[in-house]
Parts: C-alpha cells; structure tokens; sequence
C-alpha cells in the first residue's frame, strides 16, 4: 500500500451515468483500453456501501520464510475461506480484496501457479474464497502490486530471479520494476485464465512494463467484464480510484474531506480498522475505535464513496478477538440503520439531496437520498447539536413529514426561509442518530432551460453554459483567472432568492499539506441587473466555507432580469500550483422561492401554517 509509481496519470472527468450505461450496451466486441467513468460492469460496486481488504501473506505474524511452512500453518489452522465471507457480511460489505501478492507480504501467491518466482501454494485458496462468496451473493477481487522494492524485507529474499529467468529462457531481475513487470504480467494472465469467477484487480499503482506490453488492454479484451482499481492515483483506464488511508480532517470520521475525485467517477475509502499499525496482523490484537469507523462508512456512504475496511487477519484466517467484537457489534448496529444508507447516494452533490457538512450549534453529519425514491431522504447526525434542534439547508426540497428512522416517532419540523428545523430530539445515538425525511419535490427552482449563462473568462472547453446543464461531465472553468464571473440571464425578471452553487468536488476541502488544498469559491459577490449592463452595489458578499457539497449564497428578495456571481479568491494557497486561482463550478441554481415557508407539521400529512408570534 502507498507505493508511487515513475508514470502518474492526472484526473479523468467525470461522464454521465445513464448516457454512457447506454450507450455501452449498444456496443459489442472487447471493451477498449481507455477510460471509462461508467460502463455496466461496474453496477455491482456502484450498488455496494462497503468492501472487506485482507492483507495476509507468508509475513503475516508469526511470519514464515518457507512457502510450505507457511501454507500448512494455514491449514493446521483451521483457515475457512466461509469465516471471511460472514465476517465481510456482518459489516455489510459486498466484496472482497485479497491482498496476499503484496511487496510487504512475502509477495506469496495464495493459489497453485506454473510460474515461479515467488510463494504459490498447493492449496487453492483464492479459488475456495471466490466459491465461498459467490455463494453468498459477494464479489472477490485480487491484488496485485507493481512493486519490488520490498524483496528483501526481513532480511530474507523474497524473489526467485533465477526460477522465473529459467521459465522464460531469458535473463529476468526480478528485483528491477522491468523485471518485475514482466513476472507480474505473467501472473495476471494466468490468473484471468484460471479464475473466470474473479471480478477484478485491485492495482496497487502502476508499472511501466504493464503500459509498454498493453496489459490492461489485454484484461480488456479477455475479462471485459472485470472491474481495475487503483491505489492512490487517478489512472485514466481503471474504474476505480482508491484513497489510502487520509487522516487529518476534523471531524476525524469525515473522510471524504480528502478525497479529490469528482462523481461519478467510482472511488473508494480505504482504510485500517485498528487505525493505526501495520495493514497486516504483527502479533496485536489492536482495539478498534467504533465511532471512528461507523463515521467514515456512514460519511462515506453520504458522499457516494465506498468503504474498503482492512481488517488483520491472522495466519488461521481469523481476525483477532477486538476485530472479531467491533464486527458482531457493527452487524447488531447497522442492521437497524441499513435501509438508510443501501440503496441510497450521497444527498447535496449530483444526485440532489439535502445538503451535508456542517450544521447548528456544532452538528455535523451526512445525508443520503433514494436512489429508487428522490423524495425519501436520510439525515446521518454523526455529532449532535448541543440542544435538541437540528436545522439544515433544504436544498430546494419541500419537507412533509419528518421522523426517527429506528422507532418512526414522528417530529416536529418547520421549513422556512431555506432551512429545516427539527426539533424536539431527544433520542441521540452515540454514533449516528438518523433521521428520515419525506419531500415532495423541489420548488421555486428556476428551470435550468429557461436561463442562459456566460462568463468573463472560460478555458477552451468549459463554457459558461455547463453550470445549467445538468451533466457532472461538464463545468466551467476559469482558466486560472480571479477575479472572474459567471453572469446568468434569467430572458425576462424573475424573483431571486439564492444560489445554489455546486463546485467541482476535484479537490480535498481542507489544507491537508503545502501542496494539496481546496479549489473552492472563499469571497465572492452577488451583483443583479435589469439590463445586464447597470449592476450597481452588490445585493450579497461574504466569504464560502471550504466544504464538500452544495453551497448557497442567500439573497435578499428581488426581482431583476440578470444575475452575476463573481469569485474574487479561491481557497488554495500559492504553494499548491495545480489547484491556486483554479476554479471549476459543476452546476449553479437559482432559487426564485423557498420552499413550504412557515410550514411545520408533527403528522407527516398536511402542513399546517404556524402564526407569527
């Protein structure tokens, strides 16, 4: 894990779901060697909240150096590839990664190879581990490291240069990245020949000997239906971008503060269980902070991000006694919350929602929105409020009814001015009190079609025009310029009220180093015009939190023909060239009306109207 490879790859945008799902359908023949945002054989890990890694191997404590040792230990163990299997399913997972082919490992082959080179046992196990799942309903994917840095850990040579050069009839350095390209390689076709079962590899960065020999072209053309996964790095061809490890955000649990790929680009959370140690067990039974991990899959779940949890399992396979409590407890937990995060996406980015991040009096938390249902909506309160209202902005949606999720006890709300206040909570959960809101669709939005959109500065192929169009593919871009302006003509006066601004979600939101900060809007303006060339002083300013997730700017009431946002500074510092003075906006609405203003109800049915006191 965290390895850096000498060819980096930078971002790829984003394309549109159900367009490209679509059109991939109509095409016949092996899937070419190129990126694809989507593509149907990803819809099993787009339907997936979390996945189980197994890091375990000939290192894993006690460690063996001898391949057959090693493998008997496992299986005078009593290893069950069925015990993985249930304990992924306590967590809720949906997939596994096995990660015995790693540079820290002993780079030992849990499967029989005809390739030497490394540790390949007798005994099957990924076969037994991908029939255990496939029953169960789950999917295994199979790491692999581009790596051979780690030949010699221990003080033990891990590498048989010899026995593979022997098996190609020409000289291999197994210990070189070419040579070591070269072994791998062989090894990924061998196991695409062997295990039609598998659905995919989990690609510990990149090799230059892969490229050059058009590995990934081959996957392609011989499992089309495979999934790639990449660690680290945003490499064009995969389907996934995993993010290891990111520490640093405050809350702690927020994990996706770190994370920088733009939806709907597939990418996962990585993470250790113990949170800290080794990634493989080392002989600790390492306690296993609950709030810590229930908050990173619940915020990853309502950022769209999927959770890869890194469990340590021991030689026999079983994870040790802290790790085997923290899942029944999770099991017992995320039973009752599951309908609220399985079969949802991230609620306040491209698939609508109310809005996450931070709330009142110290709230924060996540929501989530129905991907069969746009009007059932969750809220995930992973830290109260100090009293016992929450509110949040509503994002457009008009509340109908608000209850507890686990005991459906109906509560108090009332919608006004852009915001839902919930009142009357007194049954907070330690972790994660979740709250179900109905909606009945969004209103006094400006239709995106009746609204144009210009800019005083684009690059070559971001126009103004994206930030109505509805397609996370698509955004403006201000071509590294500040001050700069997106100007909307609304073609006849209408009622504004606020903005709502989505920004490309291409960058951490916090300042995590000197080089890795956030692209996003910190002061700004709101100037109006009836003729669009008379603005006068500006109607609101002020300064845009850094945070994931739709933002509003708040306007007071007016009636104009034209709107201008202008951005005179972004957040990221001089020191972070990629992203200083780089601004990217995905969409921005404008809102003619709050929705269901001074409406509350307890019943869930009609709203009633509350009298100003």
């Amino acid at each position: 894990m965290g390895h850096r490879s000498r060819r980096r790859f930078g971002a790829w945008p984003a394309a549109v779901l159900s367009a490209v799902i679509a059109l991939a359908l109509t095409l016949t023949g092996p899937t070419p060697a190129r990126a694809e945002v989507t593509n149907p054989r990803q819809q099993w890990l787009r339907q997936s909240q979390a996945g189980l890694f197994l890091h375990w191997g000939m290192r894993t404590s006690p460690g063996y150096t001898s391949c057959s040792a090693w493998e008997k230990a496992v299986t005078d163990g009593g290893w069950d590839a069925d015990y993985w299997v249930a304990e992924a399913k306590k967590l809720h997972a949906s997939y596994l990664v096995l990660a015995s082919f790693h540079s820290r490992l002993g780079y030992a082959r849990a499967w029989p190879s005809a390739i030497p080179g490394s540790c390949s046992t007798k005994r099957d196990f990924l076969g037994e581990l991908i029939d255990a799942a496939s029953a169960q309903g789950l999917k295994v994917m199979l790491y692999m490291t581009n790596d051979p840095q780690w030949h010699a850990e221990g003080g033990h040579e891990w590498l048989d240069s010899a026995a593979y050069s022997s098996y190609k009839g020409h000289d291999v350095d197994l210990t070189t990245r070419d040579g070591f390209g070269e072994y791998s390689y062989d090894n990924f076709v061998e196991v695409m020949r062997k295990y039609p079962g598998l659905s995919g590899f989990w690609i510990d960065n990149d090799n230059d000997y892969w490229i050059d020999h058009g590995l990934y072209e081959k996957i392609r053309a011989d499992r089309p239906g495979w999934l790639l996964s990449n660690n680290n790095e945003d490499t064009p061809i995969m389907d996934t971008v995993s993010n290891e490890q990111k520490t640093g955000m405050t809350p702690a649990y927020d994990y996706p503060q770190a994370i920088w790929t733009p939806q709907p680009r597939l990418t996962e959370a990585c993470f250790k269980l113990p949170s800290s140690g080794a990634w493989w067990y080392s002989g600790t039974d390492s306690a296993v902070d609950q709030g810590l991990t229930l908050g990173r899959l619940i915020s990853d779940s309502g950022s769209s991000v999927k959770s890869l949890m890194a469990e340590t399992a021991q030689v026999n396979g079983r994870f040790p006694g802290k790790q085997e409590a923290f899942n029944n407890y999770a099991k017992t937990y995320l039973d009752k919350i599951w309908g609220s995060l399985d079969g949802t996406e991230g609620g306040g980015y491209s698939y609508g929602g109310l809005q996450p991040g931070a709330w009142n009096d110290g709230a924060h938390g996540v929501t989530t929105v129905s991907t069969a249902d746009p009007d059932r909506h969750f809220v995930h309160v992973l830290t109260r409020p100090s009293g016992s209202t929450l509110t949040l902005r509503d994002n457009g949606y008009k509340a109908t009814g608000v209850t507890d999720y686990r005991t459906g006890k109906k509560l108090d709300f009332r919608q006004s001015d852009g915001r839902i206040t919930i009142s009357g909570i007194t049954d907070w959960d330690p972790y994660d009190t979740v709250l179900a809101v109905r909606t009945d669709g969004r209103q006094g939005i400006v239709p995106p079609g009746s609204v144009t959109a210009s800019a005083s500065v684009s690059a070559s192929g971001h126009p103004a025009s994206a930030v109505l169009d509805g397609d996370p593919q698509t955004y403006w871009d201000n071509n590294t310029t500040l001050p700069a302006s997106v100007t909307l003509d609304l073609r006849s006066a209408k009622s504004i009220r606020y903005l709502a601004v989505n920004q490309r979600e291409w960058s951490v939101s916090y300042a995590r180093s000197d080089t890795e900060q956030s692209a996003r809007i910190r002061d700004y303006q709101v100037h109006v015009s009836d003729n669009g060339r008379d603005w006068g002083s500006p109607v609101a300013s002020g300064t845009l939190p850094s945070a994931r997730g739709v933002r509003f700017i708040d306007i007071p009431a007016t009636t104009k023909r034209y709107v201008r946002l202008t951005v005179n500074s972004t957040w990221a510092a001089a020191t972070d060239t990629k992203h200083y003075r780089k601004l990217l906006l995905d969409e921005v609405r404008i809102g003619s009306a709050y929705p269901g203003s001074g409406r509350t109800t307890t019943d869930g049915g009609a709203p009633r109207i509350r009298t100003a006191r």
